[in-house]
């Protein structure tokens, strides 16, 4: 059965992109190896993709460290009945964090920001999230009342359990499971990492981005098992939601595709545990409101 039919109130997308590369240029597009991505995404052709899949409401989740993009994706927002939370971006670093939040919330859309997200992937220093100035901007995040979006690869998954357990007053959603090597690399070491991570109770995360970790033209269902069985054990359903990461999901699945794939690895879970990830676990991590 297919899984809208059974969520109650719809399923919530709590991550997905969108970007004009003529008001926002996105240079980590490789237009060769991401040519399914080079190109434009607006909010119609996400509700062309989310609204056939039983979503109700999404979050849309910054792509580059803008404000100006944030300012966009807000003012988007506040014209769509499907956006019903914006993750954008401050700089961290800034001394005013707490009043660029606040001028956020005073523009069009500004009620829809519900987290505050960095790039923490591409950062090359390895102590980033150690950083004394980063922990008090995304302190300055928490105490606004939003969550903190960690994207990170799966080596870096120990600075943020260092990071989450250091600031206990803030709610941390890790996205893409931290990016488990599901290509054929060994998954022991992020395995332990998550569980490390989960163990902390202000952390959740999102069921998303796997099939970009698996082999784009090969991947299997089965090969993404392994990664959503250990975070259901890990941290719970009452703390996994559902992502699509489209468009990024494009290059190795369509939106349908993933949905179906994310239903058929969550059958062995009751409905209740299936209604807390493909919607309830979003609607509270992120404060939403429908």
């Amino acid at each position: 059965m297919e899984p809208w039919r059974n969520v109650p109130g719809g399923v919530i997308d709590a991550h997905h992109h969108l970007w004009d590369r003529g008001r926002h240029p996105q240079p980590w597009i490789d237009p060769v190896r991401m040519a399914a991505i080079d190109a434009d995404f607006g909010p119609g052709d996400l509700a062309a993709q989310a609204g056939p899949s039983g979503v109700r409401g999404t979050v849309a989740v910054q792509t580059i460290h803008s404000e100006a993009e944030t300012v966009d994706l807000l003012s988007t927002a506040a014209r769509s009945d499907l956006i019903k939370g914006v993750v954008g971006w401050v700089d961290l670093t800034a001394p005013d964090v707490a009043d660029r939040i606040g001028r956020l919330r005073t523009g069009p859309g500004g009620d829809r920001l519900v987290g505050v997200r960095h790039l923490v992937q591409s950062e090359p220093d390895p102590a980033f999230l150690e950083r004394a100035d980063i922990r008090r901007g995304i302190a300055a995040v928490a105490d606004a009342g939003l969550a903190f979006d960690l994207v990170i690869r799966h080596h870096q998954l120990p600075a943020a359990t260092d990071l989450a357990a250091g600031l206990p007053q803030a709610r941390f959603v890790l996205d893409h499971l931290g990016k488990p090597p599901l290509a054929g690399q060994d998954l022991r070491g992020w395995a332990g990492h998550l569980r490390a991570l989960a163990a902390l109770p202000n952390v959740s995360a999102k069921v998303s981005g796997l099939v970009t970790e698996a082999n784009w033209s090969s991947w299997q269902p089965a090969d993404l098992a392994v990664a959503v069985s250990h975070a259901l054990e890990t941290f719970g359903p009452d703390r996994l939601m559902f992502g699509s990461d489209w468009p990024v999901c494009l290059l190795a699945a369509g939106y349908h595709d993933w949905v179906r794939t994310l239903h058929e690895l969550l059958t062995g879970c009751h409905q209740e545990q299936q209604d807390l990830i493909w919607g309830q676990t979003a609607l509270r991590v992120y404060r939403l409101i429908l």
